[in-house]
């Protein structure tokens, strides 16, 4: 099993300010599809953006990542039990899950040792669901600049891993029957700090910062000043979102 690459315990605090929630549409569908909403497991959580609104639908959420800096920045929810484990060795009981989810994570996985762990622990008809989103919805200024930053500038800096992020995972192929999920849109209405705050987490940021410092990102964050208009302003900004799930039979 590959070792734990741990891109974002140095943005811990960070990580959980600005990552974007998930759209409640998501949380919704992913309980109706569920073959009972008694435990749902959230694993490489982050700080729980998906874990808490997972809550809302299912009696017990168990959040599993395996930085305890993530998980001590986690989104405090009376119904998710936050935990310091990997995707690969949960600690769950065997068939122990209705639903089984990895939010903007599953690229850092030993997916054949996940998948023989989501094997193992969900149910019999359980759903596993590995969601992601890359780039931001065309259309803006906005949009172009911080997707030239991504595509571009940050280029040599991204993790190998996060190429199956860019290809909307279709490059991962789950041992599962196949179940199709709807189109969704994340959606954020955003103040440019925010915005900043969240390209700020990105790992290829940190990987920029150790080759050539941070001139690269000041220079994009005076592009997108220049471009929001007045500095109170807020913006809805969309990322198109990838689902990709299947039942276990």
């Amino acid at each position: 099993m590959s070792s734990f690459k741990d891109h974002f315990s140095s943005h811990a605090s960070a990580y959980s300010t600005f990552r974007p929630s998930y759209p409640a549409a998501l949380g919704a569908w992913l309980a109706e599809e569920s073959p009972s909403t008694a435990r749902a497991v959230d694993v490489g959580c982050g700080s729980g953006q998906l874990s808490a609104q997972l809550a809302e639908h299912f009696e017990e959420v168990i959040a599993l990542d395996p930085s305890a800096e993530q998980i001590a920045n986690a989104q405090p929810h009376p119904k998710v039990g936050y935990r310091v484990a990997r995707a690969e060795q949960t600690g769950i009981a065997s068939r122990g899950a209705d639903l089984l989810t990895a939010a903007q994570a599953a690229h850092w996985f030993d997916l054949p040792a996940f998948f023989a762990e989501a094997q193992r622990i969900l149910k019999p008809s359980g759903l596993i669901a590995l969601v992601t989103y890359a780039g931001m919805t065309p259309g803006s200024d906005v949009a172009a600049i911080v997707e030239a930053f991504r595509t571009d500038t940050l280029a040599p800096y991204w993790p190998p891993e996060r190429a199956m992020v860019d290809n909307d995972y279709r490059d991962i192929h789950l041992p599962f029957s196949r179940v199709e999920a709807p189109p969704m849109l994340l959606e954020m209405h955003w103040s440019l700090d925010a915005l900043v705050g969240y390209v700020d987490t990105w790992s290829a940021v940190r990987g920029m910062e150790r080759a050539i410092g941070r001139g690269p990102f000041e220079q994009m964050v005076a592009r997108l000043r220049e471009a929001w208009g007045p500095a109170e302003a807020t913006k809805l900004l969309q990322w198109p979102l990838t689902v990709i799930a299947g039942r276990v039979t």
